[in-house]
């Protein structure tokens, strides 16, 4: 494997637990969770925030800059997109948004082995682009 790569860890939560991770309130059923940001250096951005926050930068600074501003807008304007994306997470890590293979990995472990009932999904990526779906072309 190329060691270039950077990775990034994501988890979906049930609905429930996505509304409390959104608040930062990481007790409860989320307290197992908030222990791992805590060991991992890691922060847990909700995807739905982040496209949010992304349209509307893009709207404040002029949409021309920003080549992702019509598919964010139309995906967050959907509701079923919506829904998907209130419930995925991605863990950023020593303030890193994609960090080291070996991060990533003790990241993803410790997450299952968590066996967290409100954890329903735990994924890694890395930046190779041949593994990861790419951005729709300008026009749409």
């Amino acid at each position: 494997m190329n060691s270039s790569l950077l990775f990034q860890v994501r988890i979906r939560l049930t609905p429930e637990c996505a509304a409390m991770a959104r608040q930062d309130r990481f007790d409860g059923k989320l307290a197992p969770l908030g222990a791992q940001l805590a060991k991992h250096h890691a922060t847990l951005i909700c995807q739905y925030d982040a496209f949010a926050d992304y349209v509307a930068q893009a709207e404040r600074d002029g949409v021309d800059g920003y080549p992702l501003y019509r598919w964010t807008r139309d995906t967050i304007e959907n509701p079923a997109k919506k829904a998907k994306y209130l419930e995925a997470f991605t863990f950023y890590v020593n303030g890193d948004e994609v960090y080291e293979q070996a991060l990533a990995d003790a990241l993803e472990a410790d997450l299952h082995a968590l066996a967290s009932e409100a954890i329903t999904e735990i994924r890694k990526y890395d930046t190779n682009p041949a593994n990861n779906p790419q951005p729709p072309s300008q026009g749409q």
